[in-house]
């Protein structure tokens, strides 16, 4: 048995960041120890007053880095699906615009592909301007470029950008009527063009956490693009 002393150790008082980084620069420690390797008990991570080798509290640590690789696996397939469900619906809502012949048509498409295509029971598009024979009065809402109304999404149409969250009680009321409360848990709004001619679509879910402000919001860009190109087109 080898009797080698511990350099940088010896006569010294040392704390356990010392004793790990010797152990580190010097690996063949338990090589020349293999008795104590075999004698070694460590607390049992699950609990209890039990004891386990070096050797079974190693094969835990592994162990638990494989369930935490797994569950990142998990998490980016679970994110790749549902990446892939929203490009098919994008594009069921893209192709039926593309079918619309009028604004009215694809107005009715728009209202119908959120409701058939992404399940989304409340939806309103306000749109600047007059054309009350557009479409349905209880998903379509006109009004005036300047109306007070549109002031308070003034940061939305700002940014340019979709935004999901909350809304101000007179928001809500706006859009969806006095006494929403309760069916308006969370909402996405999506700043529609063109410049000069502000307009917003706003789906709500009675899930405050289906909008969620953390929920990335490539995909609501891109509807916005698609309806702001029908309705300029038609």
């Amino acid at each position: 048995m080898s009797t080698r002393p511990l350099r940088d150790l010896e006569g010294a008082t040392t704390g356990e960041a010392e004793i790990a980084a010797w152990l580190e620069a010097n690996p063949d420690f338990f090589d020349r120890q293999p008795q104590l390797l075999a004698r070694l008990r460590l607390p049992d991570p699950r609990g209890g007053t039990q004891t386990v080798s070096l050797v079974e509290r190693q094969l835990e640590l592994l162990r638990e880095q494989n369930r935490k690789l797994e569950r990142k696996l998990a998490d980016f397939i679970a994110v790749a699906r549902a990446n892939d469900a929203l490009h098919v619906k994008v594009l069921a809502l893209a192709r039926r615009l593309a079918a619309a012949r009028s604004r009215a048509a694809a107005i009715a498409a728009l209202e119908a592909s959120l409701r058939e295509d992404f399940g989304i029971a409340q939806s309103v598009l306000v749109l600047a301007g007059t054309g009350a024979a557009d479409g349905d009065a209880r998903f379509l809402r006109h009004v005036g470029p300047d109306a007070p109304e549109l002031r308070s999404f003034e940061t939305l149409f700002a940014a340019g950008r979709p935004r999901c969250g909350q809304l101000r009680d007179s928001q809500r009321d706006f859009l969806f009527g006095p006494g929403s409360a309760a069916e308006v848990g969370s909402v996405a709004l999506v700043p529609l063009g063109p410049p000069g001619q502000p307009g917003l679509l706003a789906c709500a879910s009675p899930d405050a956490e289906r909008f969620n402000p953390t929920m990335s919001t490539d995909f609501l860009a891109r509807i916005g693009e698609l309806i702001t190109a029908a309705l300029t087109t038609n």
